[in-house]
């Protein structure tokens, strides 16, 4: 899980192609006519609950996102909290790229984006192993970004939206396993697997995957029990039963429209990718209040809240603006 995709909810390229690809479009996004991003309209509204005393007039800020639904919906839920507290916020979302919307970042075309703990360590810092513990990574990527790039990270969400493998709520029952340890006690024949191709051959990925947990392809069942298939493809044959385990992303919003159970990590394979707000310097600097804006908010980003808004975009066709609203006026955030 070296580069991370970059796409954890709908149709279209996988996080870590955006990632790679992001490179070739970086340099059409920030020439001429600047970031080739499509804001839409936000509502807005005014901060209220916790952060109804936070005033931030006067305060220019530009957010990112990268282009998928996720990132869209997070980035719209930080423009309408800077706009509801008084900040003049430029809607800069659905960045084409990781790597693009990084580099609006050093560059200082955009202000504030949010970011995942893996993604920055590894594609970033271009560090090769991942912390497992989530508080751990999460310091050494805020340390080291802070002093090599003057970007500040605040304190990560709960949500961790990284690798997983899921199967039908039912079938997982009837399986009675809870855990990824618990693959060894299932019958060969119901050992069968939808990756995706990165996936399926690369060194980090379902072959030592496999290993960590004792299993081994070809040995422990037939090879031919693994489907390698396009990443949107494999929710839906997941679900029709073509595999009993299908590779997902843990915050995917068909997760829960298609009822599946994402099975623990329990030896912690996958790396964290825990999303926080990232910020440049000067704005914290100048600014201070926008760590009190983000700070509750982020605290109830769990993988179940991502899941279900997620799903609102991509299953029920919601516009991310909207459930991003939404969810702020529900949790108490914004008042109309």
């Amino acid at each position: 899980m070296t580069s991370r995709r970059n796409l954890p909810s709908g149709a279209g390229p996988t996080r870590r192609s955006l990632l790679v690809g992001g490179v070739g479009v970086l340099g059409l996004g920030l020439s001429g006519c600047g970031l080739g991003t499509s804001g839409g309209f936000v509502p807005g509204g005014a901060v209220a609950g916790p952060i109804g005393e936070i005033d931030l007039s006067g305060a220019t800020i530009g957010v990112g996102s990268k282009n998928f639904t996720e990132q869209i919906i997070l980035g719209k839920i930080a423009v309408i909290l800077l706009r509801s507290a008084g900040a003049d916020a430029a809607d800069l979302t659905n960045i084409p790229g990781s790597s693009s919307a990084r580099q609006a970042m050093l560059e200082d075309q955009v202000q504030m984006q949010w970011e995942y703990t893996g993604t920055a360590w590894i594609a970033y810092l271009g560090e090769t192993k991942p912390i497992p513990d989530e508080q751990k990574q999460y310091e050494a990527v805020r340390d080291r970004d802070l002093k090599e790039n003057q970007l500040v990270w605040l304190e990560p969400a709960p949500m961790n939206n990284t690798y997983g493998f899921a199967g039908p709520s039912e079938t997982i029952e009837k399986l009675g396993i809870t855990t990824l340890s618990e693959l060894s006690q299932v019958p060969k024949k119901d050992l069968t697997f939808c990756v995706e191709s990165e996936f399926n051959n690369r060194n980090d990925g379902f072959v030592p995957m496999l290993k960590t947990y004792g299993l081994a392809k070809g040995k422990d069942f037939p090879a031919d029990n693994v489907k390698v298939l396009d990443t949107g493809a494999i929710y839906s044959a997941t679900d029709n039963g073509t595999c009993t385990f299908g590779e997902v992303f843990t915050t995917d919003g068909r997760i829960k429209a298609l009822d599946l159970t994402v099975l623990k990590d329990d030896k912690e394979f996958f790396p964290k990718y825990n999303v926080a707000p990232v910020l440049t310097e000067a704005v914290v600097d100048e600014y201070p209040a926008v760590v009190d804006l983000f700070g509750p908010v982020t605290k109830k980003l769990t993988d179940d809240v991502l899941i279900t808004l997620n799903a609102q975009v991509d299953v029920d066709g919601k516009d991310p603006a909207d459930v991003a609203f939404a969810w702020l006026t529900d949790q108490g955030f914004i008042t109309e």
